[in-house]
């Protein structure tokens, strides 16, 4: 390992590897599969990238996000050290020349998507590469049981048909026992060498708030922390909200959605890693496969969809070595929120079925037939024609996807921009002399749009104007050709593919089970998460290791249950019982919860003093079964 050692430092600045990376690297140089299931900020990149440098030829690295692949390449190549990653930013011509220079110019490393590895193209130059790894990045996204499925995943082990015989190198975060089995099974590696590095971060305290006013609490905690921070938010439309909120009160803060541009994403990423604005808000969409030690704080403002996602996204603290802590807002409207959210998104095979036969009448498919060609579709236009739930349609349309019936190019977020040319007055008399209703409407509903180019959406303006979407796209090519105006027309929408022949009901007939499957598992997952939440009594690292097969041997000593146990033996009960009477002297009647929310302590705390008050005749239980004071 002396050469290992020595790549190690020159590169990476630092001689020594922890003992599972050095084992996982000496397993790799034997020429054996590996699954490596490391915690957040465990050294995944150098277990692959070690060994590769080490050995003749190039590493494939199969990678689910652009923007992970670019980071890894940006890292790479400060190093000194040549990669590539193919995406779908790149053209024809300039992704020849990239295979070019991974086949001549001694380049070692090329990243690419699952989906982008099915291409034919592709395929055909790996066969003229020497391949002397292939790593998998978040590998648990092969499993069904996994938290992030994708399904171009499952097609990974079809790159042994291309006659390439390198070892696999299987990376996660996260992996439950079951998780673990399904990977090694569908990357057909059943015969890997399993390390698993523990999951326990000693300085990361995982707390629960329970706390209603959350806008409160966040601001209490930023002023507190004074550190990098990452807020998470289930919708994109409140995480722009949420981080205009806490600009307004003087925070710095940046937003990421899968929404955004990728100029947008990438403004907003660099931002955060420069701590230009140190407070990222975000849906699950960002987090994968960042590279910052030094975050100290985690929120969640709603409950994750598992107890994976929430471990990934918390673990995100805490890199550094130094005290973090993990926030998560646990009440009453989370819980019921994310159960309603379970619900709304639920794909039954009967809705499945429902969404199949509108698909094959929207793109007037015969009995029998698949079409060769790809299909634009608007998902929009397609929930309005059929009077569909955007949400659900867009889950079982990823569900048949899954399940091989179709592809589906997502694209509906990609918007269109728009800036008028001509001065106001000028746009104002043409909108008048030709009763143009368009321009009426942009004018109405777009701000700015003199001064800037601003995102439109055509579905929605061919809804106002009962029309259809390609009108709309017609009548403001026209608008640029008078002159009007600078239409940037970026295809709002997506592309599908029907991968079998129509044979309506009999084609979800035969997936019924797994889609039943598929909602069993994510029912599991979000009573997990939810069981999670509400515990009051175990040790939180206790309670979450359990769930990924791990055994703590001690409490953690720093979550909030701990924290709360070591208190009923320290706290001052006299203290207690009287913060519990000025509690009603004030809010004059609350339940044994409320007062443990008001007090942000655990109802178990409570008890003790509670019994005391009402054993000594302070306080009562009236008829709303709620305590009060006993009138003097």
């Amino acid at each position: 390992m002396e050469t290992a050692r020595t790549l190690l430092n020159t590169y990476w600045g630092y001689p020594n590897f922890r003992a599972s990376q050095e084992q996982i690297i000496n397993t790799i140089l034997e020429g054996k599969n590996v699954v490596a299931i490391l915690p957040t900020g465990g050294g995944k990149s150098i277990c692959y990238q070690i060994p590769a440098l080490l050995k003749k030829g190039v590493c494939l690295v199969v990678s689910p996000l652009i923007a992970l692949m670019n980071d890894q390449v940006s890292n790479l190549k400060e190093k000194g050290i040549k990669a590539i990653a193919i995406t779908s930013n790149l053209n024809q011509e300039q992704a020849i020349q990239a295979f070019d220079n991974l086949q001549f110019g001694n380049y070692k490393f090329l990243y690419v998507s699952p989906e982008k590895l099915q291409s034919d193209f592709i395929q055909q130059k790996l066969k003229q590469l020497d391949i002397n790894l292939i790593a998998v990045d978040e590998a648990h996204c092969i499993s069904e049981w996994g938290h992030d499925f994708r399904p171009a995943y499952l097609k990974i082990p079809a790159i042994k048909e291309l006659g390439i015989d390198a070892p696999i190198l299987a990376l996660t975060a996260t992996a439950t026992r079951r998780v673990l089995d399904d990977l090694m099974k569908n990357l057909e590696i059943e015969d890997a060498t399993v390390f698993k590095q523990s999951l326990v971060r000693k300085k990361l305290a995982l707390k629960i708030s329970r706390h209603e006013d959350v806008y409160f609490e966040i601001k209490k905690l930023l002023k507190k922390s004074n550190n990098t921070t990452i807020i998470y938010v289930n919708s994109r439309r409140r995480v722009q909200d949420f981080s205009n909120h806490l600009n307004k009160n003087n925070f710095k803060s940046s937003y990421y959605h899968a929404g955004l541009s990728n100029e947008e994403k990438q403004r907003s990423f660099d931002n955060w890693m420069e701590e230009k604005t140190p407070i990222m808000v975000a849906t699950n969409a960002f987090g994968m496969g960042i590279d910052k030690d030094n975050v100290a704080l985690i929120i969640h403002v709603d409950l994750p969809f598992s107890l994976e996602n929430y471990m990934q996204e918390a673990g995100r603290a805490g890199r550094d070595g130094n005290d973090a802590s993990s926030i998560l807002f646990a009440n009453d409207h989370t819980i019921n929120n994310l159960k309603n959210q379970f619900q709304k998104g639920v794909v039954t095979p009967e809705f499945a079925k429902e969404i199949y036969n509108h698909l094959n009448q929207y793109f007037y498919i015969a009995f029998g037939e698949r079409p060769e060609h790809q299909f634009e579709f608007d998902l929009a236009t397609f929930c309005h024609t059929y009077k569909m739930n955007i949400l659900k349609t867009y889950n079982a349309l990823k569900l048949l996807e899954r399940e091989q019936i179709l592809l589906f190019n997502e694209g509906f977020n990609k918007q269109s921009m728009l800036k008028f040319i001509m001065s106001p007055n000028q746009v104002l008399d043409y909108a008048e002399r030709t009763n143009n209703g368009l321009v009426k409407i942009i004018l109405r509903t777009h701000g700015g749009i003199f001064d800037n180019f601003i995102k439109i959406n055509e579905s929605v303006l061919s809804k106002k104007l009962e029309t259809q979407v390609s009108t709309i796209k017609d009548m403001l090519i026209k608008l640029e050709k008078d002159g009007l105006l600078k239409y940037k027309n970026n295809k709002n929408t997506s592309e599908l593919q029907f991968l079998v022949p129509r044979e309506d009901n009999r084609t979800i007939n035969a997936i019924s089970k797994d889609i039943n499957q598929y909602n069993s598992i994510k029912l599991e997952k979000i009573n997990a998460i939810i069981e999670y939440a509400e515990n009051d009594t175990i040790c939180r690292s206790k309670l979450l290791l359990n769930y990924f097969d791990e055994k703590l041997e001690v409490n953690c000593g720093i979550c909030d249950v701990c924290l709360a146990n070591n208190s009923i033996a320290t706290t001052n009960t006299t203290y207690l019982s009287n913060q519990i009477l000025e509690l009603l002297r004030v809010k004059k009647q609350l339940s044994s919860k409320e007062i443990a929310i008001l007090l942000n302590i655990p109802s178990s705390t409570l008890l003790k003093s509670l019994q005391n008050l009402l054993d000594t005749d302070k306080i009562t239980i009236n008829s709303q079964n709620k305590l009060e004071l006993v009138p003097k």
